[in-house]
């Protein structure tokens, strides 16, 4: 590390209890659905486990009221990253009350002897980095780092030589995760460019980024589009070429790539829907949770679990959540099943390539294409655990809503 630098949690070593993910479960419960517990999120030094282990980042505008005691009532029921929103959430008139509100809040949980989240700030502007890191007192022990909105190969210089002052101000590592939203990225003319300038910029600066995140709602405005809550992001051909490209670019499992969160699902609400529900319904009667599979599609959480499924399905993990109902459904499909990691111990385990069926049976291995995704795989076990044979990501979903 840096020097000067110190590691950015070592001031919550005396927490009471760490920051981990499932912690809302305890007990009996906990020991009944993992055979392998998440690790605590104690150390900045392994940032690809923070990277991993953001799961679902949820947004809160920061000016609400009772923004500390809102933070600490969602870590203690399983958030572990959050995002206090200076730029879209809050309107022009309010945003020098906002910041203030931001360092003031910071600093008061700072003085928490409960675990905070991972907390980022994000920005309408470079400026704002240093700005608020020079207002921070002790609150910059409470701060993870910063989100960079509507980053590109012209505002990207900007932010990155504000985060590395920043750190300098707070003598300590903080962490930038740039947003990957803007027209000049959404165009087909223009994208190739400016990813190859992104990808460039990005690896330059590789040890102080986090995670690459997608803001596809500003993608979906530069055609005029907003999508419905019966579709996918995926189903919106001209952001999921985006998506696909930015994956291409940023997200390669050869060492140049970075970890890539999901977009926003905006839909939390009963409505009229035209399509047939998304969820099968035999994982529900085996679990004998068929009233909880009601209940998921009663709140559009269906579209959510399927969009989730999506995005690991191609190459990105974590997603950016606006409502707290939408987090356990993120945690639940990130916790790596029996049948994962007895595929990737294997994997990993062989000395030479090959191929061999897997314990479950089911499938052939094949260790040197597959040694990516097992080694990524094992990365998110330690971040979110590994279930027991058997327990299913309705068990693990069950489990946090009755909570």
């Amino acid at each position: 590390m840096t020097a000067g630098y110190a590691v950015a949690s070592e001031v919550c070593l005396h927490k009471q209890v760490p920051l981990r993910h499932f912690r809302q479960l305890q007990g009996p419960r906990r020991r009944e659905l993992f055979l392998v517990e998440p690790e605590p999120l104690i150390s900045s030094e392994d940032r690809e486990l923070l990277a991993t282990a953001l799961g679902a980042t949820l947004y809160v505008p920061a000016t609400r009221p009772d923004l500390a005691d809102t933070i600490r009532k969602r870590t203690a029921r399983g958030v572990c990253s959050m995002v206090i929103d200076l730029e879209d959430a809050v309107a022009d008139h309010q945003v020098e009350a906002a910041k203030q509100h931001a360092v003031d809040t910071l600093d008061l949980l700072a003085h928490s002897l409960d675990p905070n989240p991972l907390l980022f700030v994000r920005v309408r502007d470079p400026h704002t980095v240093v700005e608020l890191a020079e207002r921070l007192g002790r609150g910059g022990e409470a701060l993870t780092g910063f989100v960079f909105p509507k980053f590109d190969a012209v505002t990207g210089p900007a932010y990155l030589d504000a985060l590395d002052l920043a750190s300098r101000v707070l003598g300590r590592r903080v962490y930038g995760m740039p947003v990957l939203e803007s027209a000049s990225l959404v165009h087909r003319q223009t994208r190739d460019e400016q990813l190859a300038a992104i990808a460039e910029l990005l690896a330059a600066h590789r040890e102080r980024l986090l995670a690459v995140r997608i803001g596809a709602t500003d993608m979906c405005a530069t055609f005029g589009i907003r999508r419905d809550r019966d579709l996918t992001i995926y189903d919106v051909r001209v952001v999921a070429d985006v998506i696909a490209d930015i994956v291409n670019y940023l997200g390669r499992a050869d060492g140049t790539g970075f970890i890539i969160t999901g977009p926003v699902w905006e839909y939390f609400a009963d409505h009229e829907r035209m399509f047939r529900p998304l969820l099968r319904t035999a994982p529900f009667e085996e679990s004998d949770a068929v009233p909880f599979r009601q209940y998921l599609v009663s709140r559009d959480l269906d579209g959510l679990l399927r969009e989730i499924t999506l995005d690991r399905a191609n190459g990105i993990q974590g997603k950016t959540v606006i409502h707290p109902s939408h987090v356990a459904a993120v945690h639940a499909l990130s916790v790596v099943t029996h049948e994962e990691y007895a595929d990737a111990l294997d994997i990993m385990q062989a000395d030479v390539g090959g191929v061999a069926a897997s314990e479950y049976r089911n499938k052939m291995n094949e260790m040197r294409p597959h040694r990516s995704w097992a080694r990524q795989t094992l990365v998110r076990a330690r971040a979110f655990g590994v279930a027991n044979k058997g327990v299913s990501f309705v068990d693990l979903l069950t489990a946090m809503i009755a909570e």
